[in-house]
């Protein structure tokens, strides 16, 4: 028998068909067929904080509308940084979606001296969820009654009283600084792995203070269990009515919110981005959605991945400023 000759022409156009046949079927899927098995929504923080809360809600209605799985991964430390470089580096098809506070994406930049992620070269803005104000709160062991009042003690008590929050970078560290560089006061910041951990420590009197998110302080508001002195936003909120604005209280024109977005790793295909925030947009107009982020403090926003860009590209130029002039740097961003 004799072996069977394959001209050299011949079979350099069977390997070419081959891998023709081969890319067809590891070509990149298009949004007609995502998702077609489960999606992850990274949270870089601890369960039970106010961006956990909102990334659940958002993630079991679009797990209902893909009729797909939508898993809530929380990948917490290092001020987000841990979750959010997982995201950066997780392949981009869409299956992995990072739920960004706005400190991560605006104030870490800033903050670190080094980070494991790049904002701009890294990631591709989705949609802003939602955005609340923050509220400042003290322990029951801190006997003030007004914002004055505390402001009071802690100019005569530099850097004594201590000051939670979700981590170093978190949104609540920097509402802190923020308000602390406004009312030219200074206080001692404790980090915690996340904003449930910062209240329990606030609630069982380990801190004196914190400036967290309005959703997430609420409860144990209405509970009697932590004093609240006032709202950061422009005007009284509708959740806490009877409580003064910062700005009424004490440091005339200061304002302060909140915010959670979707961003994907960067080379997400767009059609596949922009399924995901038409999609958002969507479960973002539900009566029920909307009434959910009410409750807790926060109003729908739902732009556009263009709006979303500017938005942080403009905020983003804001905190730069603050912290230089506030000189907080950290060395390693995880």
């Amino acid at each position: 028998m004799h072996d069977r000759f394959i001209p050299k022409r011949r079979l350099s156009l069977l390997f070419a068909a081959s891998a023709l046949t081969a890319g067809l079927f590891s070509a990149p899927v298009c949004a007609a067929d995502w998702p077609d098995r489960a999606v992850t929504v990274v949270v870089p923080f601890s369960a039970g904080g106010t961006t956990d809360v909102v990334g659940r809600l958002i993630a079991n209605k679009l797990g209902q509308m893909w009729g797909q799985s939508v898993v809530i991964e929380n990948k917490l430390g290092a001020g987000g940084n841990i979750g959010s470089a997982a995201v950066a580096q997780s392949k981009p098809d869409g299956y992995t979606i990072l739920l960004a506070s706005g400190s991560i994406l605006t104030v870490n930049p800033h903050l670190y001296a080094s980070l494991p992620f790049d904002v701009d070269n890294d990631f591709l803005p989705v949609t802003n969820i939602a955005q609340g104000p923050m509220v400042v709160v003290t322990a029951k062991k801190v006997k003030v009654k007004t914002l004055q009042e505390l402001l009071d003690m802690a100019k005569k008590n530099p850097k004594k009283l201590n000051m939670g929050s979700a981590g170093m970078g978190s949104q609540v560290h920097m509402a802190g600084e923020n308000f602390s560089y406004a009312a030219k006061v200074e206080f001692t910041h404790v980090p915690y792995r996340g904003e449930a951990a910062g209240l329990s420590d606030l609630l069982a009197g380990q801190i004196d203070l914190m400036v967290g998110n309005i959703g997430a302080a609420t409860p144990h508001i209405q509970s009697g269990m932590i004093n609240v002195l006032a709202v950061t936003s422009k005007d009284r909120a509708a959740m806490l009515p009877d409580v003064p604005t910062v700005s009424e209280a004490g440091v005339p024109g200061f304002e302060n919110y909140g915010w959670f977005g979707f961003v994907v790793p960067k080379g997400t295909p767009n059609d596949i981005v922009r399924k995901i925030q038409q999609d958002t947009v969507k479960v973002l107009a539900m009566k029920d959605v909307k009434e959910k982020l009410s409750s807790l403090g926060m109003q729908a926003v739902g732009n556009s991945s263009e709006e979303f860009a500017n938005n942080i590209k403009e905020e983003s130029d804001r905190w730069a400023k603050v912290i230089k002039e506030r000189n907080i740097t950290i060395s390693s961003g995880g």
